[in-house]
């Protein structure tokens, strides 16, 4: 039985410490799109992820590996990286191109969150595409629960903070208890003033709004589709699989 009391929530990748996360179930969350991205590279075929902090350290992993067999993958500043064989759109994420294949994935927000996490005794990787699959994993966990939204550069990001409320509304049925921690009580005050109409919010975000300069509208409208598969990532020495709970 998850005690809500205990959960918190981080809004960015910069807003905690390492050493905060160890020995905890983590739920990394980055919504436009790092999360979304992987949820549905597994849901085409991917074999496995391995999330770089930077392009020197994806670099380096790609000159030592099979290249028939590994894509190298991510963004920059929003914009697919020169010499990438994908971005970080989810939408190019197609099956004929990363089934079975193993990807290097390297994003300017959501791979540096995830690889904070590495002490954490459990790491999974939450959508919108695949929250009630994290939410049922999460009643199943014994130790403290920590969300951590990738945010922006250091900045809260809308979208990362209304999904990890609601997760949180989720576990607790809609009904908070007075004790939850400030994190928390933020996240599910957000998603219980927001959460009827998230893709409309989200469009007007302020990520959304640079995002829409950058690649358009149609990322956005695939990532705040809710429940559309039961996917659940998980990261386990540094790589990310679809592993059982």
């Amino acid at each position: 039985m998850v005690n809500i009391e205990t959960i918190d929530v981080f809004y960015s990748l910069h807003s905690f410490q390492e050493d905060e996360l160890r020995d905890k179930t983590v739920v990394i969350i980055d919504v436009l799109r790092a999360s979304s991205t992987i949820v549905t590279a597994f849901m085409n075929g991917a074999k496995a992820i391995i999330p770089v902090g930077d392009m020197g350290e994806a670099s380096k992993i790609a000159q030592n590996v099979d290249s028939d067999n590994y894509l190298l993958c991510g963004e920059k500043d929003g914009e697919k990286i020169e010499g990438y064989d994908l971005g970080n759109s989810p939408l190019e994420y197609l099956k004929e191109i990363v089934e079975g294949k193993n990807l290097i994935f390297n994003t300017t927000n959501g791979t540096k969150a995830i690889k904070k996490s590495l002490g954490s005794s459990k790491t999974y990787i939450a959508s919108f595409l695949n929250v009630s699959a994290i939410v049922d994993e999460l009643k199943k966990q014994e130790n403290e629960i920590v969300l951590v939204c990738a945010g922006w550069k250091g900045r809260l990001a809308f979208e990362d903070m209304l999904l990890a409320g609601n997760i949180i509304h989720l576990l607790c049925n809609g009904s908070l208890p007075n004790g939850s921690r400030d994190g928390a009580k933020v996240a599910f005050g957000l998603y219980d003033k927001f959460g009827d109409d998230i893709s409309t919010v989200i469009h007007q975000s302020n990520h959304a709004t640079r995002l829409k300069d950058i690649i358009g509208t149609s990322d956005i409208d695939y990532c705040c589709q809710v429940d559309i598969t039961d996917m659940l990532p998980r990261l386990k020495e540094g790589m990310i699989t679809l592993t059982d709970g």
